[in-house]
């Protein structure tokens, strides 16, 4: 077993991949720029090495860099979390020159995948399904809308070097498409430095489910069931969920026979994850594979009991995997919501500062993969996310009721954060019932944004106001008691601003 392993990442994943090292006698070794020389991953590693100034282009990215950190502290292996390098075959090349295990899939999977047109051809030549769409990239706008129109409106414009909702634009009118077309090509070269774009038809009230794969060097390949990612702002997930509450069994076992395929179609070794629309018909198609560990693992890991990067681990040693197919099974539902820096009020803009004060939850079912701690700041330089909220129950109902509960006792202060907008989300009917699809948060924000506070709203504002402003006197024998503490003012604060939703 590797006895060093450097993590070329920062925040919650480089944390969360130290505890499973920690766990198995392996020493750890951070990157940090600058602007993390205080992060909580660089204060828990056993050594920790500076790549660069804040710039991700300067520090995060840079191969070079990494690679001497590793030769300099002696790790045997690197771990990429997600983002940055972590789906860069120069990367998984380069480590593999330098004598370094890169715990991951091959350069030439990580290639194949991620050339979104390459790897939708060869998961047609691999019989998995797909949603229709240009066969390859399309530079000419005339013979993109040709073919958009062949499908018939609403389509995708999609980036064929990259995800994450960068570079794609839904147009629902063949007047709309020059200029979509366009932009998509602009923000593709911004994000990804590769301006190609395809059209694909866009699937009316998806539901957008992934399947985990894990795939060791013996030739065996399982999958750990669903994800429900469905709930997402600017094409981005911010709330998953497992099992998908309205997945019918035969299907799940079709998906996941189907992302099996995927699979071994690229020779995978390690996690992966491919993901698929849902159509409300139970169809599904293929989306795209992440070749990479997922933001959400986490809920897998709850109703699962596998600890995916432990497995990670093992299987980049040549080890096979421990579990086979008919030993996973689902155990209960579990619920991720993702906590980021960031003004839902203000269509989600980064909100970066200083934590003043930090309380995570705790408490039966509930876990929390964070990465700062009271007194950190979240720079300006990278993604927001400050931590994982996560939460396991017997059954759907009471994982969310433990999630609501958690919510409410999460306290975090000196920043703008998420926090009140997941509170809202979970009281939702929709989410409720189960009954939404990857629209949900767009329609939702903005009917709630056409309408005005209800009077029982408005009436617990007034009580609201009435309080803080009786705070604020001096304590007398005629008040009904002395004036609170900061803390509670904070309270106050929060539920205007849950009240009033910023207007």
């Amino acid at each position: 077993m590797f006895q060093k392993i450097l993590i070329a990442n920062r925040g919650e994943i480089a944390v969360r991949v130290m505890r499973t090292l920690r766990e198995m006698g392996i020493a750890t070794v951070a990157v940090f720029s600058e602007a993390d020389r205080e992060a909580l991953h660089v204060r828990m590693a056993d050594e920790a090495v500076c790549v660069g100034p804040a710039s991700s282009s300067e520090s995060y990215l840079r191969i070079d860099k990494i690679l001497e950190a590793a030769a300099l502290t002696g790790a045997e292996a690197i771990h990429p979390g997600y983002g940055f390098l972590s789906e860069n075959a120069e990367f998984a090349r380069a480590c593999k020159e330098a004598k370094i295990t890169f715990i991951g899939p091959s350069p030439e999977a990580i290639d194949v995948m991620g050339e979104k047109t390459r790897a939708r051809k060869l998961m047609a030549e691999a019989g998995v399904p797909l949603v229709p769409g240009t066969p390859s990239a399309v530079e000419d706008p005339k013979e993109a809308l040709k073919a958009a129109e062949e499908m018939g409106f609403p389509v995708l414009i999609k980036a064929a070097a990259g995800g994450g909702g960068k570079g794609m634009r839904r147009v629902d009118d063949p007047s709309e498409f020059q200029a979509a077309f366009e932009g998509a090509r602009r923000e593709a070269i911004s994000a990804f430095g590769n301006g190609d774009v395809y059209v694909e038809k866009f699937v009316l009230k998806p539901r957008h489910v992934e399947i985990q794969v894990m795939a060791d060097g013996h030739g065996n390949v399982v999958h750990l069931f669903e994800r429900d990612c469905s709930v997402q702002r600017r094409h981005q997930k911010i709330i998953e969920e497992t099992p998908c509450p309205v997945l019918a069994e035969e299907t799940r076992q079709a998906m996941g026979e189907v992302a099996v395929q995927a699979a071994r179609a690229v020779d995978y070794i390690g996690a992966g994850t491919v993901e698929f629309l849902l159509d409300q018909d139970q169809s599904f198609y293929f989306l795209e594979m992440n070749t990479r560990l997922q933001v959400e693992h986490p809920i897998t890991e709850m109703i699962t009991g596998v600890d995916l990067v432990r497995w990670q681990v093992k299987v980049a040693n040549g080890e096979p995997l421990a579990l086979r197919q008919e030993d996973l099974t689902i155990r209960g539902a579990a619920v991720e919501c993702r906590i980021y820096a960031e003004d839902p009020e203000n269509q989600f803009r980064p909100s970066p500062g200083k934590i003043e004060a930090l309380r995570p939850p705790s408490g039966p079912g509930v876990r929390e993969d964070g990465g700062v701690y009271a007194g950190a700041t979240v720079p300006v330089h990278y993604d927001p996310m400050i931590s994982k909220l996560i939460t396991w129950g017997e059954d759907r109902e009471q994982a969310v009721a433990r999630m609501r509960r958690a919510l409410q006792e999460y306290v975090i202060t000196g920043i703008t954060t998420n926090l009140a907008f997941h509170r809202e989300v979970l009281d939702h009917p929709d989410f409720v019932s189960g009954e939404y699809d990857t629209n949900f948060v767009p329609r939702w924000l903005k009917e709630r944004d056409q309408t005005g506070p209800t009077h029982q709203e408005l009436a617990e504002l007034a009580a609201v106001i009435y309080a803080y402003q009786r705070d604020q006197k001096p304590a007398t024998a005629q008040l009904t008691g002395p004036s609170t503490s900061t803390g509670s003012k904070w309270k106050h604060f929060g539920r205007l601003r849950e009240l009033g939703r910023g207007k």
